[in-house]
């Protein structure tokens, strides 16, 4: 039986995403500070699910990862979905401190535990995710600090993956890029670019996860965007009026 940890997964994809590893028959460990949602999918997969209370921004989140872990009876994927992100065109600081706190900081703490466990207790092997998002690609004025750490996370993982290379592990490190997910996370009364359901998008997280990519854009229409993107200037693109309009 496969084995999946994900943290993150009390609402939202990480929600979704748990219930489908759970019906294909995977062994599902789920974490998040919220234990409500979680025990209610404990009751639903009694003999497939268990769950922990972990607080990724909190220092001793490591350690509880590598608990729920061996709770699990190990992991084959560790999948990381719990992140934050405002539009702060206002520049707020306690907003911006957060983010960089849960989506950066937090974001190492758990990646690096992942890597280590691989590294010390499974010769080397498995597999970690995250879901980072397409706005890592360019600096977004209204975003500024979500769309850095998103960065920040891309590079992390990158690097992860070359390091594993450089020291013969078999890791794989899979990137998965959403585009705008219809979540607790957006603003109900604003229109977003083709936006996807919850459903729709953690069925392709799934599939990206047991495919190993290394990087999975949700979907493939926001790749194209990306690329797109990427051939816009800098003297440009600092320049473009990019705004989410209500």
């Amino acid at each position: 039986m496969k084995r999946i940890v994900i943290i993150g997964a009390s609402s939202g994809l990480g929600l979704k995403i748990s219930m489908i590893f759970a019906e294909t028959g995977w062994k599902v460990a789920m974490a998040a500070r919220r234990t409500e949602p979680l025990q209610t999918v404990k009751n639903q997969y009694p003999d497939s699910v268990v769950f922990s209370k972990i607080d990724i921004t909190t220092e001793n989140s490591g350690s509880l990862l590598t608990e729920l872990i061996h709770k699990n009876g190990g992991a084959d994927v560790i999948l990381l979905a719990a992140g934050i992100g405002w539009q702060n065109a206002e520049l707020d600081m306690d907003k911006d401190l957060k983010t960089v706190n849960t989506n950066s900081a937090a974001m190492v703490r758990i990646v690096n535990t992942a890597y280590h466990y691989f590294v010390n207790e499974c010769n080397g092997n498995g597999q970690i995710a995250v879901i980072t998002s397409i706005a890592g690609t360019m600096g977004l004025g209204i975003s500024a600090t979500y769309s850095a750490t998103k960065r920040m996370q891309s590079t992390y993982l990158e690097a992860i993956e070359q390091l594993a290379h450089i020291n013969g592990y078999n890791i794989t490190v899979t990137d998965i890029r959403p585009g705008f997910v219809k979540t607790a996370l957006l603003d109900p009364n604003k229109k977003y670019p083709m936006l996807m359901n919850v459903d729709c998008a953690a069925k392709k997280i799934v599939n990206a996860i047991i495919k190993k990519k290394s990087v999975a854009y949700i979907d493939w229409k926001w790749h194209i965007v990306v690329l797109l993107w990427k051939l816009i200037p800098r003297f440009i693109w600092t320049k473009l009026k990019i705004k989410i309009d209500s």
